[in-house]
C-alpha cells in the first residue's frame, strides 16, 4: 500500500487488527447488542503504532515527566521540548501521541517557545490500556496547574475537542488552534462503527450505552457545543479530503465561536495537515499576532 492510498483510509480502519474486524462482523449477524459491547471496549482501546521518524529527534530532546493524576487515577507521559518560558501546550489525537505535532513543535521552537505535551493514558509510553475523553480533559486541567501557564494550546482531532471543552471551562490561554476537530460525538460513534464494518443498528446502540454509562448525552462534549463558550481568538484548521472527519465540522465549530477564523486546505488528510508548511507557517502567524 503506497502512502497516497493510505492517506485515504480513517486511521482507525488501518489501526484495528483484523481478528477484531472479523469478530465484530460476527458479532453483529448473532447480534447488534452483543455487538455494541464489543465495540464500546474497542472503542476506549487506543492503538499504538511505530513511532515515525520525524517524531524521534522531539522525543530524543525532550525532558520526559512520569506523573500521576490522582483524580483520574492514571499514570501520564509528559514531554517538555525547549527551555522557554513562553509556553505552548500541544494535544494529540485518539491513538497518537506527545510527538504527533512534532514538526509544529519544532517551528515554535525557532520563534522562542517551548512545548508541553503528552501521551493520554493509555497511548504512548503512558500505561494502561484503555482511556476516556474525561482522562483528556483532566490531564489538560492537570498539566496547566503543574506546568502553566501556557501561551496558546493545538489540539489534533480528539485533542481539538478536548481543547475546546476545557477552554470552554477554565483553560487559561491567549489563543487556541485546532486541527481536523470533530464536531458531533454522534457522528464520531458513526464513524467508528462504520470502520469497524458494523452496522448503523450498531452504531445507535453504542452512543446509547455510552450517555447511559456517563449520565449524559454526550454529544454535549461535541464541539460546537464547547466552541459557544470560547470566547479567545480560536483558528479551526480543517482539509477538504480528510476522511477522518468531515469538513463540514469545521464550519460548524467556526460559526459557533466568538472570535473563530477558518483555515481549508486541500490533499492533506487528517494526518499530513500536521506537517505541512502552509499550515505551520498559518498557525505560527496566528499565535504570533
Amino acid at each position: 500500500m503506497t502512502k497516497t492510498d493510505k492517506d485515504l483510509i480513517p486511521v482507525q480502519a488501518l489501526l484495528v487488527p483484523k481478528s477484531v474486524l472479523y469478530t465484530g462482523k460476527i458479532l453483529n449477524k448473532i447480534s447488534p447488542f452483543i455487538a455494541s459491547r464489543f465495540a464500546a471496549r474497542i472503542f476506549l482501546t487506543p492503538f499504538g503504532y511505530e513511532m515515525p521518524e520525524r517524531e524521534k529527534l522531539m522525543y530524543k530532546k525532550s525532558k520526559k515527566d512520569l506523573i500521576r493524576i490522582d483524580k483520574i487515577n492514571r499514570e501520564v507521559m509528559v514531554y517538555h521540548y525547549g527551555l522557554s518560558e513562553k509556553k505552548i501546550l500541544l494535544v494529540h489525537g485518539w491513538s497518537g501521541s506527545g510527538t504527533q505535532l512534532s514538526k509544529i513543535a519544532d517551528q515554535l521552537l525557532k520563534k522562542g517557545y517551548s512545548t508541553v505535551s503528552f501521551d493520554a493514558p493509555a497511548h504512548g509510553k503512558s500505561p494502561g490500556k484503555r482511556t476516556i475523553l474525561p482522562h483528556f480533559l483532566e490531564t489538560i486541567y492537570h498539566l496547566e496547574k503543574k506546568y502553566g501557564p501556557f501561551e496558546a494550546a493545538i489540539g489534533h482531532s480528539l485533542g481539538g475537542i478536548s481543547l475546546l471543552r476545557t477552554t470552554k471551562y477554565g483553560l487559561n490561554i491567549k489563543k487556541l488552534i485546532i486541527i481536523g476537530t470533530a464536531n458531533s460525538i454522534t457522528a464520531v460513534t458513526k464513524n467508528f462503527a462504520k470502520n469497524l464494518q458494523l452496522s448503523p443498528k450498531v452504531a445507535k446502540l453504542l452512543k446509547s450505552y455510552f450517555d447511559k454509562r456517563y449520565g449524559q448525552d454526550l454529544n454535549n462534549y461535541s464541539g460546537a457545543v464547547s466552541a459557544k463558550g470560547v470566547k479567545i481568538p480560536t483558528l479551526v484548521v480543517h482539509d477538504k479530503n480528510d476522511v477522518d472527519v468531515h469538513y463540514s465540522c469545521a464550519y460548524e465549530i467556526t460559526d459557533a465561536l466568538e472570535k473563530g477564523n477558518l483555515m481549508l486546505t486541500e490533499k492533506l488528510g487528517h494526518r499530513k495537515i500536521l506537517g505541512d508548511p502552509n499550515v505551520i507557517t498559518k498557525i505560527i502567524a496566528f499565535i504570533l499576532t
